[in-house]
């Protein structure tokens, strides 16, 4: 049985916390929200695309990490806000597990 990928930003976000690393998850989605005019649409919040916990590495870098279940695939707009986030000297990893991000994170110089 794979890990569910909330378990995976769970630990995720555990584990920079260990490593004072300023991180936050960040939610995305579209909500339909009741309002007393009887009108209806959606309300979009979060950056289509943006990673599931965004933070500041402890050089200042910005940090995006999108977390993934075992066998997930990135979607275009993940990908495109990863790469941005590179093109901009950040941090962009994508991780299955907090073991990946642990050698992500050692690979930056965060020990």
């Amino acid at each position: 049985m794979s890990t569910p990928e909330s378990a995976v930003v769970k630990a995720c976000l555990q584990y920079l916390v260990l490593k004072h690393v300023m991180a936050w998850r960040n939610n995305t989605g579209v909500a339909r929200p009741s309002r007393a005019d009887g009108s209806t649409g959606f309300l979009r919040f979060g950056a289509v695309g943006s990673s599931d916990i965004i933070g500041i590495m402890p050089d200042g870098r910005f940090l995006a990490v999108e977390c993934k279940a075992k066998g997930g695939k990135l979607s275009e707009p993940q990908r495109f806000f990863l790469a941005d986030i590179r093109k901009h000297g950040g941090v962009a990893i994508v991780v299955y597990s907090v073991d990946n991000l642990a050698v992500a994170l050692a690979l930056e110089g965060v020990r």
